[in-house]
């Protein structure tokens, strides 16, 4: 690949606004979006993940979004090889590619070039570990690989169990410290988007309010209907298992918002700690024009 190949990538907490920024820049720069979230890749999960519409993506070519059924499973490895492909023809179209999403672990696959180790499942490890809590297999998680444990939803068994498999298998922990790879071949510039905490937990709650709205309840239904078990749901992430959960009146409407506005907001803190490590990252407040003045002509510098 070229040397003088340059990348852009766009992070930072949910509700920050990253799809809008990266269409903005996309427009001025001639560039390609690729998602870097671990949800949008499957079909028919647009409301309860955000994902960006037709009409806000503004003619910009998106990459990585309903690649895949929700029926299926979908691993870091599997995105990293979609991923590589779409940057390279990207590339090849003498366009920039622009790696946009709150996915860390994603993020980190493709620009430290991290190869990802291929685990076979372990049956028997697997059954051992589905006998314990969530919160006994997050605390194991901490204890072996603190890192990854910043990036995974603490609730979701599938993905703590996956996990664990993986460090069972190779006996360590399976990936290296960040900027170790990608560097080489590409330059990356990295910007990320940050806001107060009282203005990003009102965002948050505003946020999931318009989307249950929008039909977020239906959306859950109809996947249901289409064959996706109340099970996998647990597993698709936060508004999936609470809106399963009500959907099944296991828990009142009141008690599925006040779980995914706390649930959100905890889970964006740990993106935020698990974004902070790299310092390398530049970080913007999206609000301030000011701001974003600066970055773009930062972006323009570095293109040049």
């Amino acid at each position: 690949m070229d040397n003088n190949s340059k990348i852009i990538v766009v992070l930072g907490q949910t509700s920050t606004g990253k799809s809008d920024f990266a269409v903005e820049i996309a427009k001025e720069i001639n560039g390609e979006i690729i998602s870097a979230d671990s949800r949008q890749v499957y079909k028919g999960m647009d409301l309860g993940t955000g994902k960006i519409t037709k009409k806000e993506m503004c003619g910009v070519h998106h990459h990585m979004l309903d690649v895949t059924s929700p029926t299926k499973a979908f691993s870091v490895s599997d995105y990293k090889k979609l991923a590589d492909k779409k940057i390279k023809e990207i590339l090849k179209k003498e366009k920039v590619p622009i790696v946009c999403g709150g996915t860390g672990f994603y993020i980190d696959a493709i620009i430290n070039d991290i190869i990802l180790p291929e685990v076979p499942p372990n049956k028997k490890l697997r059954e051992k570990l589905s006998s314990l809590s969530t919160v006994d297999l997050f605390n194991d998680l901490k204890k072996y690989d603190p890192i990854r444990a910043l990036n995974i939803d603490p609730n979701n068994k599938v993905r703590l169990i996956r996990a664990l498999e993986i460090i069972e298998a190779l006996g360590t922990v399976p990936l290296p410290s960040p900027r170790q790879g990608l560097g080489e071949k590409f330059s990356v510039l990295k910007i990320g988007l940050t806001l107060s905490d009282t203005v990003l937990k009102e965002r948050i709650y505003t946020r999931l309010l318009a989307r249950i709205k929008k039909g977020m309840l239906k959306e859950i239904e109809n996947l249901h209907k289409k064959g996706l078990s109340w099970k996998r749901m647990e597993a698709l992430g936060l508004e999936y298992r609470y809106g399963a959960l009500y959907l099944q009146n296991k828990i009142t409407k009141k008690e599925m918002i006040e779980k995914l506005n706390t649930e959100t907001w905890h889970y964006a803190k740990r993106q935020k700690t698990w974004f902070k490590r790299d310092k390398d990252t530049i970080w913007i407040d999206p609000t301030k024009l000011s701001d974003k003045k600066k970055i773009l002509n930062k972006i323009q510098k570095f293109l040049k």
